[in-house]
């Protein structure tokens, strides 16, 4: 991965058309009381745009008509999971159009190698599909935020990673303390971290290890030697007893009656007693055998600190990375109390950090950059573009959106450590590091590719998509203003400048009057069927549109 360089939040990009507007610092007197302010599309927008891969028209016109409650509901509701990945070509067991989720490997070496490929395509390219096509649903952008709390590999027997990331879907919103313990014994984490080499007689700490410092309470200061305030060297050494007895069962194989899920096995497992370290009150932890990992989360969930290690990391994920002395006292330090009162389900958590006048605090609208994945899928979803090249499948269409991601410093399954994607965590740069020399030549080659004459992804080829079609849909698409107003609220975090609204009047209707656009269209509306004149003002707002994108703005949310 290139490395970062130190470039400012709304200087990294310089557009031709006006200076950007000056960087703005989230408010931390602000606290968690619901907000009550204005309702416009620059709040809906700026809530789409948090909790989803990013608005769409459509659902910036329904969010801003139906209200904050109304669309924090849609957000948080409990979806049915959706239709597995399926084969788009025969992987040598599995038939076209079926999903492979079900079966196993094919006999032949040389046929396995085939489906592992065909089904790793398959289960990036569906990650990417549900992103494109989630509507109000913060759903999808969820399940990303635990991938990253809970970072892992892709793995040859694809099947653990798609029950992995049901597992993921199905906890959402839910208990985070029964997250933690279903991940403790999740086939790929087992395999990730070591747990199915942890045994009575060669213990392995690695996942006692990351259980607290990464995925419950985390460091506190270092307050002696091995003792980091929440736990200490002893209790890793400890806990990683406690936790023996778990492994995988073989799955890359062409028998299909091989259980996918870990197994417990008793003579693996440590049966003594653990000593505890004055952090967990000194106890004695007795083993209970296949149930001693599940008492051993509810011990680390009796701290204080694992609520609070969350709510910083749902901060850091939807509102911005700084948290100052403020932000802790009037945000974080509510927000665990409220996952303790609601037994650690995070729904009602997640709601009141979206609902409240932190979150919609005007300095806190616009500050963070995009992170890989937003910028790749809210492309697409917010053109509408779509896959029209008649040689590849659509499958094809969204594999190539994880490549593009990947290359800029964000591919699924591929976190460069257990700790996640360092703009989450690491500092000074935090989401800074996602702009280089390297990924913004990436991220401009996508536009560039996308606003040629024939628009393409690089990897999959020819797609399509209408801006004139989008305008249609705009309240007011004869008058100028309205109409420039309206890609001003779906592209960029807050209002822009006078004079940058001027500049993209004039890409627009370059030396011509503001009157050009109401009578162009207008005719346009007259005479359906010129599609001269439709191609004309296709192009005059690619043109302009285009420049946006280019706009440091539109790398913000």
């Amino acid at each position: 991965m290139p490395t970062p360089t130190t470039l400012s939040r709304r200087s990294f990009l310089r557009p031709h058309l006006a200076p950007a507007a000056a960087p703005a610092m989230v408010s931390s007197a602000s606290g968690l009381e619901p907000y009550t302010g204005p309702w416009t599309k620059q709040e809906a927008g700026h809530l789409l745009a948090r909790a989803t891969f990013g608005a769409t028209f459509e659902t910036l016109r329904t969010a801003t008509e139906q209200g904050l409650e109304a669309t924090l509901d849609q957000l948080l509701t409990e979806l049915p999971l959706p239709t597995p990945p399926i084969a788009e070509e025969d992987d040598g067991i599995t038939p076209a159009g079926e999903s492979w989720t079900e079966y196993a490997y094919p006999e032949n070496v040389g046929e396995r190698i085939v489906a592992v490929r065909i089904r790793k395509n398959s289960f990036r390219s569906w990650l990417n599909k549900l992103r494109v096509e989630e509507g109000i649903s913060a759903r999808e952008t969820m399940v990303l935020f635990w991938h990253d709390h809970f970072a892992n590999d892709l793995y040859q027997d694809v099947r653990w990673n798609y029950l992995h990331s049901t597992l993921l879907r199905e906890n959402a919103f839910g208990d985070f303390r029964q997250l933690v313990k279903d991940v403790t014994v999740d086939p790929v984490m087992l395999a990730f971290l070591n747990g199915n080499q942890n045994t009575v007689r060669r213990p392995n700490e690695n996942y006692a290890r990351e259980l607290l410092e990464l995925f419950t309470v985390g460091k506190g200061p270092q307050v002696g030697p091995g003792d980091y305030t929440n736990y200490t060297e002893e209790d890793v050494v400890a806990m990683a007893r406690s936790l023996t007895g778990w492994r995988t069962q073989r799955t890359f194989a062409s028998d299909v009656t091989l259980p996918l899920t870990a197994e417990f096995v008793p003579a693996r497992h440590d049966a003594e007693a653990v000593q505890l370290s004055p952090r967990f009150g000194s106890i004695q932890f007795p083993s209970t055998g296949e149930t001693t990992y599940q008492r051993l989360v509810d011990l680390i969930f009796e701290k204080d600190a694992a609520a609070e290690f969350l709510a910083r990391k749902l901060y850091r994920w939807f509102v911005y990375y700084e948290i100052t002395d403020a932000v802790e006292a009037n945000v974080i330090q509510p927000l665990a109390a409220l996952l303790r009162a609601n037994d650690y389900v995070v729904g009602p958590v997640v709601r009141t950090l979206l609902g409240s006048q932190h979150f919609f605090d005007v300095q806190s609208q616009g500050p963070m950059i995009k992170h890989p994945i937003q910028y790749v899928v809210g492309l697409v979803r917010q053109f509408a573009v779509i896959p029209v090249n008649p040689n590849n499948p659509d499958q094809q269409f969204y594999n190539a959106l994880f490549v593009r991601a990947d290359q800029m410093g964000m591919g699924d399954f591929r976190a460069p450590s257990v700790s996640g994607w360092p703009a989450f965590y690491q500092e000074p740069l935090f989401y800074r590091s996602w702009i280089n020399s390297s990924t913004l030549a990436l991220r401009n080659k996508m536009i560039n590719n996308l606003f040629r004459r024939t628009p393409g992804i690089q990897g999959y080829g020819v797609v399509d998509f209408s801006l004139l079609a989008l305008v249609r849909q705009f309240p007011d698409p004869v008058a100028l203003w309205p109409m420039i107003d309206e890609w001003v609220s779906l592209l960029f975090p807050r209002p822009i400048p006078e004079g940058q609204r001027e500049a993209l009047r004039e890409l627009l209707l370059p030396g011509l009057p503001e009157t050009q656009w109401s009578v162009e269209y207008a005719t346009l509306l007259a005479n359906p069927n010129d599609e001269g004149l439709a191609t004309s003002l296709e192009n005059n707002l690619r043109r302009m549109v285009r420049a946006m994108t280019e706009m440091p703005e539109y790398q913000l949310i």
